[in-house]
């Protein structure tokens, strides 16, 4: 995928859902991973040209494991012209043998804090149009119920908004963006990363989509109807 491909899918998913608003100013979320520097990518373009004008800033939050080097990452966002910052934690000690979910959950919250003190009033994931109907899938094969993640969620108590500029961009757009870019990824130091649940849908949908190819979009076309009327 080039560049301007990335910013079709991101421009219309900011513009569909009123993502972005004149003044904002957006931490990126920025795990290593394919995903999140794609979004850096995104959204350091887009703001030369968007006509609402905006700010970003880069935020990983460290969990705190050993041999987590950022340096890569860090040299990209200086050639973007990007602020990076760092939140160190120490979650990995405190989530030994208490699973995924806690995880997630403080590190929410330490991205929150640390995107508030650096004068933030939005957050950006990077979730990408295969992560909502992997949590669809999720929602119907666990809970019964149709359901995904919205493409902006507000914290009222916060004053903060978490928006998803990738919702519209597929998962094999993003490796082919990678790879074309030769995107500084750095692996998951995490000893539990993909031995989830999502990791077995995954698998799934991929066993589904050999028996009838072109699945994912035809999903997310479901749920952009039921769930992401555009505005």
């Amino acid at each position: 995928m080039k560049l301007q491909k990335l910013y079709s899918y991101v421009r219309r998913a900011v513009d569909d859902h009123n993502m972005i608003d004149q003044g904002d100013k957006i931490a990126i979320g920025i795990s290593g991973g394919k995903d999140s520097l794609t979004l850096l990518y995104a959204l350091s373009g887009l703001k030369e040209f968007y006509p609402k004008k905006f700010d970003i800033t880069a935020l990983t939050v460290d969990l705190g494991y050993e041999n987590f080097d950022m340096s890569k990452v860090d040299n990209l966002c200086h050639k973007l012209g990007v602020e990076y910052h760092i939140e160190k934690t120490q979650i990995s000690k405190m989530i030994e043998g208490k699973g995924c979910s806690l995880c997630s959950k403080l590190r929410r919250g330490a991205f929150l804090n640390a995107a508030k003190e650096l004068g933030c009033n939005k957050m950006a994931y990077a979730h990408n149009m295969d992560d909502a109907v992997e949590t669809m899938m999720l929602s119907l094969v666990y809970e019964g119920r149709f359901s995904s993640f919205e493409p902006v969620t507000s914290y009222e108590d916060n004053d903060m908004s978490l928006i998803r500029p990738l919702i519209y961009t597929p998962a094999s757009a993003i490796v082919g963006f990678a790879n074309k870019y030769e995107l500084p990824i750095v692996k998951n130091p995490c000893p539990y990363d993909r031995v989830t649940e999502r990791a077995y849908i995954r698998e799934l949908l991929k066993q589904i989509n050999n028996h009838a190819p072109g699945v994912k979009d035809r999903m997310m076309t479901a749920i952009k109807k039921s769930l992401y009327k555009s505005q």
